[in-house]
């Protein structure tokens, strides 16, 4: 859903890219209109002119913003001009994302039909705009602020704008803390040239980032499908079996296992055949030991006299 924005409103964003476009409808004889974004810490300053992203500097080193080429619909009827920012990835110090737009060849009240469009980066064409903001009552101004992308509890949000500026591109640069190189009459720079960034536009073969032919188009890169897998091949020499276990199998099918024999506890308290004898402590308070007789042999009976049987009763007489 397309958030139909008025002056001075916000809305939060979860995009982790977008791309800001300036939309207008070109007529002859109308200025020409240029996108631009700075890069501002938590002061309202740049870090450095390399953080002021436009048409003769169109990508920020680190590649997180960038200038899109201009465009144009195929009745020549609709012109736009872009620049996308990768959210997710800027450092913390950067803690706005300024757009603005710059009117050659007239002020901004003679661009009809301007508008700023927010799209999702990583949505891909055709997407409808996260949101949209008419520019209007600008005044007979040369640069504007249109939007910003900023910081808010953890996250980023989008606000409309549609600040201008009297002074132009270079007012608006000084502003934001850019050293504006000052140029003479030819174009070239002059002699009290500061070496800031160079406003005006540059001839195509003296740009420094703008190849001789640029694309029709300019999206992110899709991700790339990850290639399928293939098994590993097998190995010529086939594998070693594996050592025998350390401990030998038991069951049924094999022999048992040699075990040590347990040692039997040996009664305590007494002393016996076959038990050695058992050391009781002896001293004050021990009843003294009787000493054991070593058992005597058993003595063998001799025979006394003649032997002979008792007398019989006379059921055992002889008849």
């Amino acid at each position: 859903m397309t958030h139909v924005m008025a002056k001075g409103a916000n809305i939060p964003l979860t995009a982790a890219a977008v791309r800001a476009v300036l939309r207008w409808t070109g007529s002859p004889g109308s200025p020409d209109v240029d996108a631009s974004a700075l890069l501002v810490g938590a002061g309202g300053k740049v870090r450095s002119d390399a953080d002021f992203v436009f048409y003769n500097q169109p990508r920020h080193p680190s590649g997180l913003v960038r200038h899109l080429p201009k465009q144009g619909s195929d009745s020549g009827s609709e012109v736009w001009d872009a620049v996308e920012v990768d959210l997710a990835k800027l450092p913390p110090e950067v803690d706005r994302v300024v757009l603005a737009g710059s009117a050659e060849g007239g002020a901004f009240p003679a661009v009809a039909g301007l508008r700023v469009l927010l799209y999702d980066a990583g949505a891909g064409e055709p997407s409808d705009p996260l949101a949209e903001f008419t520019v209007a009552d600008t005044g007979e101004v040369t640069a504007l602020v249109a939007a910003e992308l900023y910081r808010r509890d953890g996250g980023w949000k989008f606000r409309a704008v549609g600040q201008g500026y009297a002074s132009g591109l270079s007012g608006l640069a000084t502003d934001y803390g850019i050293a504006v190189e000052d140029e003479s009459a030819d174009g070239a720079a002059g002699p009290d040239s500061t070496g800031g960034a160079q406003l005006q536009r540059l001839p195509e073969d003296r740009h420094p980032d703008h190849p001789s032919e640029e694309p029709d188009t300019y999206t992110l890169a899709p991700a790339t499908p990850a290639a399928p897998l293939t098994p590993p091949p097998l190995p010529s020499n086939p594998p070693a079996a594996p050592p025998p276990p350390s401990t030998p199998p038991t069951g049924y099918g094999y022999p048992p296992p040699h075990q040590q024999p347990q040692q039997q506890p040996q009664p305590t308290g007494y002393a016996g055949y076959g038990f050695p004898p058992q050391h009781q402590p002896t001293g004050y308070g021990y009843p003294q030991q009787q000493p054991v007789a070593p058992p005597q042999p058993a003595q063998q009976r001799q025979p006394q006299g003649t032997f002979a049987l008792p007398p019989q009763g006379p059921q055992f007489q002889p008849r």
